[in-house]
């Protein structure tokens, strides 16, 4: 995954860094938030539901064009700009494996029938926290889309820049991610939700009841999605959907998975029902926001964690640690692990009851247990991307 430094830089500032980089300033700035996973684990290849929330954080990208061909990268993390010539981008490894992001938008762009820049600057800042599982890779994939398309003058609906997003990262960055990351960080909108229907897909918003708040836990434990945990599950699921004669996990029902569990392979089998019950938490979900049951929500949110530790066994003992002890915490309503999992962070909602000196008590006994403190990080629920 890619992941920047923790220090945001304002527009303004954003500016004067690429003037002093690259000697005139920028003609576009565009910003695109992380996101939380609010409910909805692996659902969305499996053509389910899910529900995210745009964060206040994200990825900032500052471009020029250039009239000489030339693409030149650079971060505000690496502090190094990558040099590399137009033409059919070609994926990069080591330290400047970071660009396959941008480079991968550049790739999808003729896909969509859209026109592809040639040479230019470009300068990437974030405030994300590294190996949160806040899809910092999402963000610098819709902040570059809307940067590249606005140096050519085009300007798609926002469904196409979050399928862009996504086409770039299952097709050129190699990871088989669903739409999930991409379309809470397009669609996003401030003090809402992000409702994703992902057979469609459609994107509908859902309001946040007042009160509630999110604080995330981010363990800095591995986060290894490329590595190959995430694509065996997504293998295992598609094993158990063909095996029940479904294109996807979605078309089926709980009762109706669980009267066909001989036919498919019990470690697939798991992955399976984790998926098709999560599709029906997210459910359950909806309709208690909806209700203004934050208890419910609650409830919902600490069952999905516990069905991706025991059935998808995709979270790790840190972050089972942390849902223990946030479950149990005044305050909370329900905690989660958010994101692919295998490491990374912990989602808590809490209402006015938990507040920083309870994250405190959370992080010392998980610094006890474990020798390192968890970096607490209180979220809010920002706008989706946008042209600055």
């Amino acid at each position: 995954m890619f992941y920047f430094a923790y220090f945001p830089m304002s527009k303004a500032s954003l500016a004067a860094r690429f003037e002093h980089i690259f000697g005139r300033l920028p003609v576009l700035v565009t910003r695109a938030p992380g996101r939380i996973e609010f409910i909805g684990n692996h659902t969305d290849y499996n053509g389910g539901t899910v529900l995210g929330a745009s964060i206040d954080r994200g990825v900032t990208v500052a471009v020029a064009p250039r009239a000489d061909g030339v693409r030149n990268f650079h971060s505000t993390y690496t502090s190094e700009t990558v040099m590399l010539p137009a033409g059919e981008p070609v994926r990069q490894a080591g330290a400047a494996a970071w660009t396959n992001y941008p480079l991968g938008v550049l790739a999808a762009l003729p896909h969509f029938g859209l026109r592809v820049p040639e040479g230019f600057d470009f300068l990437a800042d974030s405030d994300l926290p590294t190996g949160a599982g806040l899809s910092s890779s999402a963000a610098i994939e819709l902040a570059s889309a809307l940067a590249f398309l606005g140096l050519t003058g085009q300007a798609p609906d926002r469904e196409t820049v979050v399928k862009i997003g996504k086409h770039a990262e299952n097709q050129f960055v190699g990871v088989p991610c669903g739409i999930l990351d991409q379309g809470v960080s397009g669609f996003g909108e401030a003090g809402r939700l992000v409702f994703i229907d992902c057979a469609g897909p459609r994107f509908t918003t859902v309001p946040m009841p007042a009160g509630a708040s999110f604080w995330i836990f981010n363990t800095h434990t591995k986060h290894a999605l490329v590595d190959g945990l995430y694509a065996a599950r997504h293998r295992e699921c598609m094993a158990a959907a063909a095996a029940l004669g479904v294109k996807c996990l979605v078309e089926l029902s709980p009762d109706a998975l669980r009267a066909a569990e001989a036919k498919v392979e019990p470690a697939a089998f798991k992955r399976a029902r984790h998926v098709v019950e999560e599709i029906a938490r997210v459910g359950a979900c909806v309709k208690a926001l909806e209700a203004g049951d934050l208890g419910a929500v609650g409830g919902l949110l600490t069952a999905s964690h516990r069905s991706s530790q025991h059935l998808f066994e995709n979270s790790t003992p840190e972050l089972d640690f942390l849902v223990d002890m946030l479950a149990a915490a005044p305050g909370v309503y329900g905690a989660r692990l958010t994101g692919g999992g295998f490491g990374g962070a912990v989602m808590a909602l809490a209402g006015a009851g938990f507040g920083a000196s309870e994250a405190e008590a959370v992080a010392a006994a998980y610094a006890a247990k474990y020798g390192a403190r968890p970096d607490v990080l209180p979220m809010g629920v920002g706008p989706g991307a946008t042209v600055l």
